[in-house]
This record gives structure tokens, sequence and C-alpha cells, in this order.
């Protein structure tokens, strides 16, 4: 054994043992973590990882820019071969210890030696960027000078990884040429670069240049492979696991805490709630005060985090010069679990007189989140920050009972009305009041809204629950869009009913909040309604209702068929046009506005846009729209709550991006939205010359009813 041959296997196996050492030292950290849900579903997990991981499906949402990013991540996979190849070299003493490949070994060279140049000058374009343009999502107050020094060093180590690659490419085909030695592999770009460097180089020079290339590429290799735990690019090891273990239920979908569940139905008398897939928890306290609450989960997301800032670059509260950013709760998460873990993890020294809450994560921050889950689709890594930042609300208001003043208002009303303003629940069908349907002779009939109850002392149960919701019964706004589509409704002669005073809160407001307890409260009450009325489909024009009972009921016994009302009229679209007269609206310019929960969390784009279109109007598209589309801020609670950000408003931007297309009308599809919308376009002193209208409203009005 040669001296360079032990010296290589002493460099490995410290290389090795220090690595090891690192990842017992992460391993136990996750011991401090609770639990987060069952690894099931693998073949679905696998799908997912050859798709967002391998794909970069998620990276090249941003085309130009993330191009560049999965080349150099594609590349990275098949150079990571030659580098284990390097290491059997090292090992065993042979050289292209891989060429009994054959043909693959040829590809696998090809590949290599043409993408080491393309990730050398992506490095520098990303160098540039970072370092000369100062692209916005890179800084923030979160990232220090250490951050950005952080990936600069990262950089230059990928460079110096792809230079000493390509030079070693060069000078072994060189040599081999020069001295006809055998040559394994293919290298066009080193055959196409050879003679401009090495036309004159004596064989023993080339040989000498290649070791030192060789170890200086080998020994980057051992160091960055310890660097990157301890940097900002740990996702180099993670971001594969990370997507592989993302959570398994729908973007819109918040998880459960058993432990309250199980309180409320005891409380409600009912039965008990099947306990598969829930962890067994006996937690010290309700929601995230630190980081001992944190799930498994919620740690290797943190973990995962790139810094990237794609999440907060997209994060509406953000851009209108709020305090959140998804980025900062990500990196605070981390930062507060190496601080505080080691002693949590020893017994000692747990009291510091610091928390997650409060310290690193500030009650702003939290209570500004509109949960509109943009930072979710846009992170690469299938990260999810708000499933962080409301357990931190949960915590709150659960714990502390200290939720803004607004929300609290609000909760009141729920328990004492079962709605999200001050009424009475006896108030609830006089939005009915005086609806008429006009018919096809000029006449006009009137519409008696069938109730639920009603129609089961008579032994009927209709087709359709529709869940008017608290603003369709009591939005003086909304009311017209609740009275429009029930227009529609009889003039479809669909057999539909409503629970009218024994409707109540869907509980999305509260869940989404942070009080856990009053959404299980009106969930278990809706569900026995549900249940004792054998309800199966509810059709509702609120996308947040429709998230709720869709993705959220399930988890206790209701699995109901839920449509939103812009793909029931998508379904009878033949009948509704089949009858219509000249578009009601003439030639309008008009904008749609995608709600976050329909469109970007539920995935419904085409439904209102089909029906827009039938109604014989374009859509000239914002710039933001479908997936990308800006909140309109009323979500998370918002719209009960001000925020305070004046001319910088989220609905104020929204609003101006729709303006801006120079329509004169903008549709929507939530309530929600429709009040935001409506408040922008008041403050802008444009309502009396732009409509904002539901897409119902749209329909009702070309059908002349």
């Amino acid at each position: 054994m040669t001296l360079t041959h032990l010296t290589f296997i002493l460099l490995l196996f410290l290389t090795l043992g220090i690595f090891a050492r690192t990842t017992v030292k992460y391993i136990r950290l996750f011991r401090v973590t609770k639990p987060a849900f069952p690894l099931k579903n693998i073949p679905a997990r696998i799908r997912v990882v050859l798709k967002v991981a391998f794909g970069q499906s998620k990276i090249l949402q941003r085309p130009v820019i993330g191009f560049l990013h999965a080349l150099v991540f594609w590349g990275f996979l098949v150079i990571l071969v030659g580098s284990f190849e390097m290491v059997v070299d090292g090992l065993t003493g042979q050289e292209r210890s891989f060429h009994e490949l054959g043909d693959v070994y040829d590809f696998l060279t090809a590949a290599t030696d043409v993408l080491a140049p393309v990730i050398a000058v992506a490095v520098i374009i990303f160098w540039i960027r970072r370092n000369v343009f100062h692209v916005r999502r890179y800084d923030g107050p979160e990232i220090t000078r250490k951050s950005h020094r952080d990936a600069n060093i990262t950089l230059a180590l990928i460079f110096l990884l792809m230079l000493t690659l390509s030079g070693m490419n060069l000078l072994y085909l060189a040599y081999g040429m020069r001295t006809g030695r055998m040559i394994y592999g293919s290298f066009p770009v080193s055959a196409a670069w050879m003679p401009a460097f090495l036309s004159g180089a004596a064989p023993e020079v080339m040989t000498e240049y290649y070791r030192i290339l060789w170890w200086v590429h080998i020994l980057t290799i051992f160091f960055f492979a310890n660097y990157l735990p301890y940097s900002k690019h740990f996702h180099v090891y993670l971001s594969i696991p990370n997507v592989f273990l993302s959570r398994p239920y729908p973007m819109g979908k918040l998880p459960d805490m058993p432990e309250v569940t199980k309180e409320v139905k005891a409380m409600a008398g009912g039965e008990e709630i099947p306990e598969e897939g829930m962890p067994d928890v006996l937690p010290g306290r309700f929601g995230i005060l630190d980081v001992e609450d944190i799930t498994w989960k919620n740690y290797l997301d943190s973990l995962t985090c790139t810094q990237c800032g794609r999440c907060t670059s997209v994060c509406p509260v953000h851009l209108a010069g709020g305090v959140l950013s998804p980025r900062k709760v990500m990196m605070n998460t981390r930062e507060r679990m190496d601080e505080k873990a080691p002693g949590l993890l020893k017994g000692v020294g747990t009291d510091d007189g610091k928390s997650l809450l409060g310290v690193y994560i500030t009650d702003d921050e939290l209570w500004a989140c509109t949960l509109c889950d943009a930072c979710v689709r846009e992170c690469p890594l299938n990260i999810n920050q708000p499933e962080l930042i409301l357990g931190l609300r949960r915590y709150q208001v659960l714990e502390k009972a200290s939720a803004p003043t607004e929300w609290n208002t609000v909760y009141t009303h729920v328990e004492n009305n079962g709605a999200l303003w001050k009424v009475s629940g006896a108030d609830r069908m006089k939005w009915s009041e005086g609806l008429c349907l006009q018919t096809g002779d000029g006449q006009s009939r009137k519409i008696e809204v069938p109730v639920m109850g009603v129609l089961l002392s008579r032994g009927h149960t209709p087709e359709y629950l529709l869940w008017v919701g608290s603003a369709g019964a009591f939005d003086s706004r909304y009311k017209k869009v609740i009275r429009a589509f029930v227009k529609i409704l009889e003039y479809l002669e669909i057999d539909y009913a409503v629970l009218g005073e024994e409707e109540t809160s869907s509980g999305d407001f509260a869940r989404r909040t942070g009080n856990e307890m009053l959404f299980l409260m009106q969930a278990f009450a809706n569900i026995k309604k549900f249940h004792g009325y054998g309800i199966r489909k509810v059709i509702t024009c609120d996308p947040h209702v429709y998230n709720t009972f869709k993705n959220e009921y399930p988890d206790f016994g209701e699995a109901l068929q839920v449509i939103h009302h812009t793909q029931f009229l998508k379904q009878h679209l033949e009948q509704l046009t089949a009858k219509a007269g000249k578009t009601f609206f003439g030639e309008k310019k008009v904008t749609y506005h995608d709600p976050c929960y329909l469109g970007r969390i539920n995935k419904e784009f085409e439904a209102p846009r089909q029906v827009i279109r039938a109604m014989g109007l374009k859509i000239r598209e914002m710039p933001r729209n479908k997936a990308n589309a800006l909140c309109c801020g009323g979500g998370g609670g918002q719209m009960f709550r001000e925020s305070g950000h004046g001319e910088n408003e989220i609905f104020l931007q929204r609003t101006t991006e729709a303006l801006d297309t120079g329509s004169e009308m903008i549709i929507t599809a939530c309530p929600y939205c429709m009040t935001m919308i409506g408040d922008g376009l008041k403050y802008k002193h444009r309502e009396k010359e732009v409509i904002n209208m539901d897409v119902a409203e749209l329909v009702a009005g070309r059908l002349g009813i």
C-alpha cells in the first residue's frame, strides 16, 4: 500500500466519521419533536418524488432561472456517479473502475463532460444575480451577512468542483491520445477544447496536473460533504427525503389536533372518532410555544429550507409591507432548535427565558398570515409554512386566550349565533324575502325557498343542500349573489333546499385563526345535521366552505360531494345558454380574480372561466392569475382585522392589478374576495364605473331572471 493510497483511505474515513457524527447529532434532535402523520401510500410518495424532486416541476414554475437550477440538479445526479467512481478508484488504486459498464459508461462520461461546464456557467449566473443584480428575494431582515457568505462559499465550491472535473476530463483525454493509452468513456466537449489548451503539453506534465486536479477535486468533495449540513444548502441531502415525506393530505387541509377532537367529541356526547392515523399524544400544551411542540415534519422542513425566498416573494403580506416572511419562520425554527434542543436532550438548561413564539416569531407575524398557501405552492421542496404558523396561533388562542380583539368578537358571534356577525339566527332566511323569478312571458313568480326540515316532514329528501353561509345570509352585498344563484336553481328546476335557521358556521374561520375547539364544535353540529337529513350533496358559493367540507370534514366521518357554484354552473351550461338572449352586459371588458381556496388550493381554474366565456364575455387576465393569483387579503381571518398597511394593503394591490387590465367589470367567485375587491374599488373611487360581480350574478343577468 502506497503512502498516497493510505492517505486517501485515512481522509475518506475521517470524512465519513465527521459526517456520521453530524448525522447522529441531527437524528438525536428529532427526539425533541412530536409525531406528525403515519408514513403510508408509498407509491404515491414515489410519484411525488419523481415529479417534484427529480422532475423539478416546482422549480420550473419560473422557467428561465428554474431551468438553470434544474440543469444543476440533474447534472449533479450524473456527476455523482463519477464521484463514487473516484472513491472506488482511491480505495482500490485502480483507474476508471466503472468502465466495464460499457455503453452506459460512455453515456455517463459524455453527460458529465457536457454538464460540468454548463453547471459552471450556471453558477456564475447565480453568483452575478446574488452579488451584482441583488435579486430582491435573496435579501431580508432574516438574511444576515453570514447567510450571504454561506451562499457564496457554496457557489465557489461547486464552481471549483466543475472546474477541476472539466480539467481532469481534458487532461485524461489528451494524455490518452498523446500516448496511445486506452481511453475509457466519451468526452465530446473535451475533444473540442483539447487542441486549444493542450496542443504542446508533454505527457508527464499532463500526468502531474491530472494528479493535482484529482486531489483538489476529491478533497473539495470531502469538505463539501461535511460543510453542507451546517449551511443553508443542507437541502442537497434533505430535498429528496423531504419531498418523499410530503404531507399526505390536500394543500388546503389543516392538520387535526386529536387530543382536542377527543375532548370536544366527548362534550358532544357522540361516538368516538376513529383513531386510525391519529398519534396517541398527551401534549403538555395545545399548539406550539417552542420547538419541543413542533412535529418532526416541521423540523425537517426547517432543515430543508434553502432560504431561496421564493415563499416570501409571493407572500401577499410581505408584498404589502407586512412583517411576515415565511422563510423567516423556517429559519427561526431551525435556529431555535439548534439553541434549545441540546439542553432538552440533556435535561438541563431548558428554561432560558426565550421561546419560538414571542422572541423569534412575533404575534404580528403569525396574526398577519392569510393562509392563502401561495408559499406552499411556490416552495420547490414541499415545505408547509402555514402549518407551523397555525400551530403558533393555536397556542395563543387555546392556551393563552390571546387572539386579536376583532377575532375574539367573531368567536363570540359564532358561539352565540352561529354566524360571523352579530345577528340573530332567526334572521337567517330574511335574504330570501321578496325573491321572484322572471318567467319567459314577462311575468314573475314568487320563490319560496325550500327548507330542509319542512321537506323532511313531508317525507322528501332533496338532491342538493344549498349552503348559504354567513355572508350569503347576512352580508348586504353577498345576499344578492345567493339570491341570483337561487334564481338559477329555480330556472333549472333543481331539487334543492337550505337549512334555514338551522344553518350555522362551517367553522372555517375558527380553524384558520387557531380556535380548533370552536371549529370542532361547529363541525360536529353540522355533521349531525347532515346525517339527520341524509345530505350527500352540498352546493356552496363560498370556496372556504367548499374546502372545509371537501378536505376537512371527512376526518370526522363526513364524506360529502361538495360542489362550488361555478362548477355547478359549468355542469349546466348547455341548459343555461340554450335560451339565453343577447349578452346582458354588452361588450364590457372583464377580468376574473381567482379565489385562493377555489383556484390555487383546490385547483379549480376553468369552471368559472368557461361560464364567463359562455356568457359571451372575453376575459382580460391579470398578470398574476390562476395558481399564481394574488390573494385578496381577506383569508385567514384578515377580513375581520385591520392590517394597517395603508396605501399598500393587499386588497388594494389586487384591485389595482384588476383595474390595470382596463376592465369595466371585475368578476369574483367568493364572498371574501367580493368584499375585499369592493373595498378596493371604493378606496380608489371607482365603484361607480367598475362593476364588482359574482359569476352567479353574471349568469342570472344573462338569463334575464
